[in-house]
């Protein structure tokens, strides 16, 4: 497996992993039963702010992975593999990760720099797709 995958991997698997936190403070919030029968909407019910805020960073590293994946796949169909490819894979990781953690306590500077990080690994990836890096 490339590094690349890996890392990719590694980033679906965190991602498939966001929801935990909030689900957990919606059974502290709600009651057990209640949380399991709830017919709302996934925002509908009340949490925590903290939750609320892992809600959207959950929502947030879903709408990015619709960028990451086919970009990281694109470069394994066409063997591109560089040494900047493989750091914006692991940039991206601990991007989100840190996008995540800082979206949830609400700390407002570190969410967008996080986030910015996470972009600029993206495009790494896209322009040495394109040849141009």
């Amino acid at each position: 497996m490339t590094t690349e995958l890996y890392w990719l991997t590694l980033t679906v698997l965190m991602t498939a992993l966001f929801w935990v936190p909030y689900i957990l403070d919606r059974l502290a919030v709600r009651g057990v039963w209640p949380a399991l029968s709830d017919t709302r909407p996934e925002g509908g019910g009340p949490h925590s702010l903290w939750a609320q805020r892992a809600i959207r960073a959950h929502q947030n590293a879903v709408e990015n992975l619709a960028i990451f994946v086919p970009a990281v796949l694109i470069a394994h169909v066409l063997a591109v593999s560089t040494p900047a490819t493989r750091m914006a894979v692991v940039v991206y990781f601990f991007a989100r990760l840190v996008h995540f953690l800082v979206y949830t306590a609400g700390i407002p500077v570190g969410r967008t720099l996080a986030f910015a990080v996470g972009w600029a690994a993206q495009i790494v990836i896209l322009i040495s797709i394109l040849g141009w890096l």
